[in-house]
């Protein structure tokens, strides 16, 4: 379920052609505000040591002007996996799209399978001019499932793919994240489903607009060791997502993982990245999926 849901809205907010964005951004390319919070909200002022950001697909409920609303009442300014036909909303509020998305064909069919390389070349080069002219600076990407394809057969088809992008990517001053989901529970037969496979692509592109997303959350569940792989390899984490283990819900004394920790751990590599929230909220109402929201803005702000 939680699949279909996270497939439906990345592909409804897939790149419609909508981007005539052109001009100065209040974010110049995607750059991190300094965080600052609303009057009136009991929200303390956040400490500034990391940049926070929320996924927008986990909070669907809520419009997109409501998330911006939400998101600058807590003291933040970035949401991500945002297309174009809402990056007008987020220019309004002065709100960072921290990792855009909308290029891709969805997350099974990736650069790993060459016959859908020139799709994705095609797709990818006009999205990338989209995301530049408007200011911004991250792209997501995904593998692809396997299908019984072997990892190093996967892995240089990858590179074969994302070579055709990453010239016009490093000429935009756009760099492509490919995110790492776990083959456990959410993504069976995900190519790119441990540290190791994509910390090789990427020393097989051996470019600077190439990065991985390190999702915490599907890590946990695929190798665990996460404070001691980001500590080791973080110089190949350009980006970080957070849910909790077991369940994909909120961050807090539930589930397995210890955030402030990890949180921490990430500010001492010297991180000036985004942690973005992507826990499914519980709360059944409005009110309560904010007050999770909070919580985990709180745990994090280390």
């Amino acid at each position: 379920m939680l699949n279909h849901s996270r497939r439906h809205l990345i592909k409804a907010m897939t790149y419609t052609g909508a981007g005539i964005l052109a001009g100065s951004s209040v974010l110049a390319h995607g750059q991190p505000l300094n965080t600052q919070n609303a009057e009136g909200t009991g929200m303390p002022k956040l400490k500034g040591n990391i940049n926070h950001s929320v996924s927008r697909w986990t909070y669907g409920s809520l419009t997109i002007e409501e998330l911006c609303q939400t998101v600058k009442s807590l003291g933040f300014n970035a949401i991500d996996l945002v297309g174009p036909e809402d990056w007008p909303v987020l220019k309004q509020y002065g709100i960072d799209s921290s990792m855009c998305n909308g290029a891709e064909i969805g997350l099974e069919d990736g650069f790993i399978h060459p016959q859908h390389h020139d799709e994705l070349v095609e797709r990818y080069l006009a999205h990338i001019d989209l995301v530049a002219d408007a200011g911004y600076r991250n792209l997501i990407c995904f593998s692809g499932n396997a299908r019984g394809m072997g990892r190093q057969e996967g892995l240089e088809n990858a590179v074969k793919g994302l070579q055709r992008i990453l010239p016009h990517a490093e000429k935009r001053g756009v760099t492509i994240f490919m995110e790492l989901f776990n083959s456990k529970v959410d993504h069976p037969d995900y190519m790119a489903d441990n540290s190791a496979w994509g910390i090789e692509l990427c020393q097989a592109l051996n470019s600077p607009h190439f990065s991985l997303l390190y999702d915490i959350y599907h890590m946990q569940i695929n190798e665990g060791d996460i404070i001691h792989t980001i500590q080791q390899y973080h110089h190949y984490f350009g980006h970080y997502h957070t849910a909790g283990v077991p369940g994909r819900h909120e961050i807090d004394h539930t589930q397995e993982l210890n955030y402030a920790a990890i949180a921490r751990a990430i500010r001492e590599t010297g991180f000036d990245g985004y942690l973005a929230q992507e826990f499914i909220p519980t709360p059944k109402s409005r009110a309560g999926k904010i007050a999770s929201l909070r919580q985990a803005i709180e745990i994090c702000d280390i």
